[in-house]
């Protein structure tokens, strides 16, 4: 099967319930982010884990040292994409001035007690 086709199919069976289940533009944008970064998640602990097992299982062996070497960098650069990315809605609503559910206009009132 082609490769292109099967990440494909992936994607739809993560990201397909997510984007059906929501109502609005925003609750999609928010559940695609939520999924994004728990997927991101398990993929760099995962990563972390094989990156690990290659430095442990390279003793002596330069070409597997430089193997777990490049898993090592990949997994550092996945957690530091997860993290930005989780940080990633906030940086955009400062920077053009978007408040989460801000309602405009002057409202208040007494609190009741």
């Amino acid at each position: 099967m082609n490769k292109k086709l099967v990440s494909f199919l992936i994607l739809v069976a993560i990201f397909g319930p997510v984007i059906v289940e929501a109502t609005t533009a925003k609750e999609m944008a928010e559940a695609v982010q939520k999924a994004v970064i728990e997927v991101g998640t398990v993929l760099v602990i995962v990563g972390w884990a094989v990156a690990g097992i290659l430095y442990l299982t390279s003793v002596g062996n330069p070409g597997r040292m430089d193997i777990a070497k490049k898993a090592l960098i990949a997994a550092v650069v996945g957690t530091i994409l997860v993290i930005l990315a989780s940080g990633a809605k906030e940086f955009v609503q400062t920077l053009f001035g978007i408040k989460d559910g801000a309602a405009g206009g002057a409202g208040g009132g007494a609190a009741a007690d």
